[in-house]
């Protein structure tokens, strides 16, 4: 019978990483600050720097984005509060002809950190305070479709800092370069579904970075109305862009959706019983509300659903799903790059690419472990004896069965696709909760007694230099397999043969009725139940 790895290794047609969505911040470096502010202020000639001029200066960007619209023959629209703006949006863009060009402009009212001042009197003279504060202001969509990175929208705050807000995506960019290129290919939703030339595609999807997108924002800064001068960029005051929020996607297409579908389905089911449940979802895409009528229990359903698995860190996130009934899709979402001690300018973008491609593929690479996580005898030997490793270091037993050790080994599933690394204190804190005590209860002593026991045995090894630690291949295998056998098996059987639980079970029917066998073989050969 084929098995999970040999369905992935075969049936995969189509394997590609890519940066899909990234949300980038624009910001003045030179006006994040009161004083800033007002040395903007003044070196466009207000020896004062009163809102008033800030008021102004927004009343005419209103009018000069309302004059660039109906000189392009661009049509406006007012988001209303709630409303989904691609949806909107998406009219638009079937309706839009041209290659490249503003396809339609969105007005909203929505919360931005901007500055308000107040009014200062000392004597005779009279100034201003300003200071940053959240206040609802409108904000203007431009959204494009451009030749280099297909459609996007650039979100320009109409009061100061004149914050930005850049959204491109790099599927859609891939795209545009292979048909530059002459490269044949089948779309799949914000993705690839077939290519004539899987290596060259590849090859351009690696090829995304700062400088790309940063000419993208120059170039649109020329065409839009902006608020910032010719005069205010050679006076220092430009944009700058960082990450806000990016994701990074691998796709890999079946030939046969039936057994890709298959595979995730078994994937699905090792991350429901094995691992942290706050950590690894099944998420179905229905909204349910107070009106949702029915009740509502815990179970696996097969038929008619797109399950998602979700993994979480910090603020990031892995989500797995199978897409348009063709692909898997494993995409690593990081909401705040320092999650990762990475700074949030768009400089870092190739080394945060590395890291969210190095995460699927850790996702990946544990999944398939779970598929082949046998032992050897010698293997499972060497684990729940007291062993001495070549330095003459004793190894403590971990003993199978042993709570403690069983949510160790359980709580350690979570992190294998975490580059970083697990800490005394990560772990502790879900080592407590599987054992069901208060992380008090479970001190730092004794998590570092056990850290020292798996870091012996093997299971992990310490990052030079750092009191962080990472699962060996082996360490995987053991986690896991010992983890399934205790979930799936002992404690199952166990409950099986406990008769104050009142479970249904074939193997305690199964039992009960060999009982019943051999308590007829004992009757039918007249012997007594016990000797006198």
């Amino acid at each position: 019978m084929t098995n999970a790895n040999e369905i992935l290794k075969e049936q995969v047609t189509l394997d590609i990483e890519c940066i899909d969505r990234l949300y980038l911040n624009g910001y003045i470096p030179q006006m994040q600050t009161s004083g800033g502010l007002v040395y903007y202020l003044r070196q466009k000639g207000f020896p004062i720097p009163s809102p008033v001029i800030l008021g102004k200066m927004t009343t005419d960007y209103r009018k000069q984005v309302k004059e660039f619209a109906e000189k392009q023959g661009i049509p406006m629209i007012e988001f209303k509060k709630g409303q989904r703006k691609d949806d909107v949006v998406a009219e638009y863009r079937q309706a839009h002809a041209g290659k490249e060009g503003v396809v339609v402009i969105g007005v909203a009212q929505e919360k931005a950190n901007a500055f308000k001042a107040k009014k200062r009197t000392t004597g005779k003279m009279v100034g201003f305070e300003y200071s940053r504060q959240s206040v609802y202001v409108n904000h203007y969509y431009f959204y494009l479709q451009d030749d280099e990175f297909g459609p996007g929208f650039i979100k320009v705050c109409s009061y100061a800092p004149y914050g930005l807000r850049v959204c491109v995506n790099g599927h859609e960019w891939a795209k545009q370069q292979a048909r530059k290129q002459g490269i044949d290919f089948e779309t799949l939703d914000n993705g690839f579904l077939s290519c004539s030339d899987p290596a060259a595609l590849q090859s351009i999807c690696d090829k995304l970075g700062p400088e790309q997108i940063q000419a993208f924002l120059d170039k649109w800064q020329e065409r839009l109305p902006w608020r910032l001068t010719a005069q205010d960029q050679q006076a220092g005051f430009g944009y700058r862009l960082s990450i806000w929020q990016a994701e990074f996607s691998r796709t890999q297409v079946f030939a046969d959706p039936v057994q890709g579908r298959q595979w995730f389905e078994a994937i699905i089911r090792d991350n429901l019983d094995v691992g942290r449940p706050d950590r690894i979802q099944l998420v179905f895409e229905r909204k349910v509300t107070k009106a949702t009528p029915g009740l509502f229990r815990t179970q696996v359903v097969q038929e008619g659903v797109n399950p998602s698995l979700h993994a979480y860190y910090k603020r990031t996130s892995v989500k797995q799903y199978f897409k348009e009934g063709r692909a898997l899709r494993t995409e690593t979402t990081f909401n705040n790059t320092k999650d990762f001690y990475v700074n949030k300018d768009i400089s870092n973008l190739p080394f945060l690419q590395q890291l969210g491609r190095q995460i699927n593929r850790r996702l990946l690479d544990a999944q398939h472990v779970s598929f082949a996580c046998t032992l050897s005898a010698q293997s499972l030997e060497r684990l729940v004896l007291p062993t001495v490793n070549p330095d003459g270091q004793p190894a403590p037993a971990l003993r199978l069965g042993q709570p403690r050790v069983m949510a160790l080994l359980n709580a350690l599933t979570s992190f294998a696709h975490i580059p970083q690394g697990l800490t005394n204190r990560s772990l502790r804190t879900q080592v407590a909760d599987l054992l069901g005590l208060d992380p008090d209860r479970y001190t730092t002593a004794q998590m570092s007694y056990d850290l020292r026991r798996l870091r012996l045995k093997g299971i992990i090894w310490r990052i030079p230099n750092s009191y962080r630690y990472q699962l060996t291949t082996y360490g995987r295998q053991v986690a896991l397999l010992l983890s399934k056998l205790h979930t799936r098996i002992f404690r199952p059987t166990f409950a099986a043969l406990d008769p104050q639980q009142p479970l249904p079970s074939p193997f305690r029917d199964a039992l009960a009725q060999l009982n019943h066998v051999l308590d007829s073989l004992v009757n039918q050969a007249s012997i007594g139940a016990s000797f006198s």
